[in-house]
């Protein structure tokens, strides 16, 4: 028994269809376990960020002392001393927004962490003017700050 050159022409068309399929069915798999690896990325990153800030020492004095019903004139103080604890705090903030900006974090798991004392942040104006000003490097946390 031979084989027609038409057969064969069909099992190719054949073998390319079903090639096309399982191709296309490894990309979507690929695309399925990126987005899972990523959603795992950005979680192990929300529960390290919220660690640092809540659960050690470190931000502490500061979440106090920035509180929203602070002394108006300790925020004021804290803002001209510009100690290196106000600027490690205000870091943290700056880059918590800059991974929201590129896509690190979602911006509903930050708002959901730590909105309290973002908004804190918003409610002091010295705090806001010292944010506003280029010099000092905060562009990315003022304007999330202006945006929420």
């Amino acid at each position: 028994m031979t084989i027609s050159d038409h057969t064969l022409w069909q099992i190719g068309i054949y073998a390319q269809i079903v090639s096309y399929c399982v191709g296309a069915i490894a990309a979507i798999l690929a695309v399925v376990t990126y987005r899972a690896n990523a959603r795992k990325e950005r979680a192990k990153w929300t529960v390290q960020l919220y660690e640092k800030f809540y659960e050690t020492q470190h931000y502490k004095r500061l979440r106090e002392e920035l509180d929203c019903d602070a002394n108006a004139a300790s925020v004021a103080t804290l803002v001209t001393d510009e100690g290196s604890d106000f600027t490690d705090y205000l870091n943290f903030f700056e880059m918590v927004t800059i991974l929201v900006r590129t896509g690190q974090l979602a911006k509903s798991d930050v708002l959901n962490f730590f909105q309290y004392y973002l908004q804190c942040l918003k409610r002091h104006q010295e705090v806001m003017r010292y944010l506003k000003n280029p010099d000092k490097g905060f562009e990315s946390l003022s304007e999330f700050l202006r945006k929420n």
